[in-house]
C-alpha cells in the first residue's frame, strides 16, 4: 500500500480509501439489507492489508452503514484508520439539527468522536442554507469540544461554487470531489482540485470509476488499452490518472466484494504520485476524447433552454442518452426514460414550439432529437 501526507495535519494515509457506501447487501423480506458479516469482513481485511481511511455518511444503505462501519472498527480497528462521516444537509431544519445529527451519527458509529466531518453535497443553495444557520460556529464547537478533529465538505456543483465555498471558512480540513478522467472539467474540476491544493486544503476523491462505468469499457475503448504498449487494467488506468495528482491525499472506491477489494489493493500498491509517463497521459487524453466521441448529441447542460413551458426535461434527456451510448447501455436508457414519463417530463410532451433552438448556444436541433428519442424509447 503507498501512502502520502495527509495535507499538512502531521500524518499520512492511505492512497486507496473504503468507501462505504456500496457494501455487499442481501435480501431480507421483500428489502435489500447490508450483509453485515461479509461487510465487516471486508473491511477489517482491507485494513489489515494497509488501508487507512475509511469514508461513510448518514444516508448510505438507508442509514445502516454507519453502523456496521462503526460495528467494523471494534477490536482495535478504529485505533488504526482515519473516520470519516458526513453531516446530511437536507436534513437540517434549523440551527439546533446540526448538533442532533451530529450526535446521532457518533452514536451509531459507537465513538467519541470522527477524524473527519463533512458537510454532505454542499453545492450553492446547501452554502446559502447553511450561512444562514451559522454552520461555521457549529463546526468550531464541534472541533473545540471534541466531538470532530477536522471538518471539510463534500462536493456536488460548478468551479466558482467550489471556489466560493473553499474561501467561505477558514478551518477546511479538507474536501471531498468527484474526480475521474471523463469529470477533470465538470464540477469541481482540476482548476479547482489544483486551487485546493494552493490553499492547503487536501483533497480526497469520490467516483474515479465514475460509478463503476469506467472499469468495464466499451469494445473500442476496450481494444485501445488492448493495443497500448504499457498493459494495465481499465480499473488501473482509471485510478492511476487520479493518483498521479499530488494534490489528492486519498481516492475512495465503493467496494461491493472481496474479490474488489483484493484486487485493488494489488492495484495500489504501486501506484504513485507522478508514476504516469507524459505518453500514459496522453493515452488516458485519448481515452477520454474516445469515450466523448460516442457522445450524439453534442449538449453542454448548459439549461438555457429550461424550462420548457410544457414540461420536457430537455437537458436530462440528453445527458442520460449521451452517458448511455457512452457506455453502451441502452437499457438503462429506457428505464430513465420510462421514469420521465411518469413524472410528465418526457419527450411526448413536446410540441414544436421552438422556444428551446431559439436559446441554445449549440444551435442543436433539440425538436429533432426529442422526436428521435421519443420514437425509440416510448414506453409501451
Amino acid at each position: 500500500m503507498q501512502y502520502v501526507p495527509f495535507g499538512s495535519h502531521g500524518f499520512q494515509v492511505s492512497r486507496l480509501g473504503f468507501g462505504a457506501m456500496r457494501l455487499p447487501t442481501r435480501k431480507e423480506g421483500d428489502k435489500n439489507v447490508v450483509d453485515r458479516e461479509q461487510a465487516i469482513q471486508m473491511i477489517r481485511h482491507a485494513i489489515d492489508e494497509g488501508v487507512s481511511y475509511v469514508d461513510t455518511a448518514y444516508p448510505y444503505h438507508g442509514g445502516e452503514s454507519e453502523i456496521v462501519v462503526g460495528q467494523a472498527l471494534q477490536g482495535g480497528y478504529r485505533e488504526k484508520v482515519t473516520l470519516t462521516t458526513k453531516l446530511p444537509v437536507w436534513a437540517v431544519n434549523e440551527e439546533k439539527d446540526m448538533n442532533r445529527l451530529l450526535d446521532e451519527q457518533l452514536k451509531k458509529l459507537d465513538v467519541p468522536y470522527v477524524d473527519f466531518y463533512l458537510l454532505h453535497a454542499m453545492g450553492r443553495d446547501r452554502l446559502e442554507k447553511l450561512q444562514a444557520f451559522h454552520y461555521r460556529d457549529f463546526l468550531n464547537q464541534a472541533v473545540k469540544d471534541g466531538r470532530i478533529k477536522r471538518p471539510g465538505f463534500s462536493f456536488h456543483d460548478n468551479y466558482q461554487c467550489f471556489l466560493d465555498i473553499l474561501h467561505d471558512y477558514d478551518n477546511w480540513g479538507m474536501a471531498q470531489i468527484q474526480f475521474n478522467y471523463l469529470d477533470d472539467k465538470n464540477q469541481a474540476t482540476e482548476e479547482g482540485l489544483r486551487a485546493a491544493g494552493k490553499m492547503g486544503v487536501p483533497i480526497v476523491v469520490m467516483e474515479p470509476l465514475r460509478g463503476g462505468a469506467l472499469a468495464v469499457p466499451p469494445p473500442d475503448v476496450k481494444e485501445m488499452m488492448e493495443n497500448y504498449p504499457v498493459r494495465r487494467s481499465a480499473v488501473e488506468w482509471a485510478f492511476a490518472y487520479v493518483a498521479n495528482f499530488a494534490e489528492v491525499a486519498t481516492i475512495l472506491s465503493g467496494m461491493s466484494t472481496e474479490e474488489q477489494v483484493d484486487d485493488n489493493l494489488k492495484i495500489f500498491d504501486h501506484l504513485t504520485v507522478g508514476g504516469l509517463s507524459e505518453a500514459d497521459i496522453q493515452f488516458i487524453r485519448a481515452l477520454k476524447e474516445k469515450y466523448l466521441s460516442r457522445m450524439p448529441i453534442g449538449c453542454t447542460g448548459c439549461r438555457y433552454c429550461m424550462p420548457c413551458p410544457n414540461g420536457v426535461g430537455i437537458p436530462d434527456i440528453f445527458h442520460a442518452y449521451n452517458e448511455a451510448r457512452m457506455f453502451d447501455r441502452n437499457e438503462g436508457f429506457a428505464r430513465h426514460y420510462a421514469r420521465m414519463a411518469q413524472d410528465g417530463h418526457d419527450a411526448s410532451r413536446c410540441v414544436q414550439c421552438g422556444a428551446c433552438e431559439g436559446v441554445c448556444p449549440q444551435h442543436l436541433p433539440i425538436i429533432d432529437w426529442l422526436q428521435k428519442l421519443n420514437t425509440e424509447y416510448q414506453p409501451k
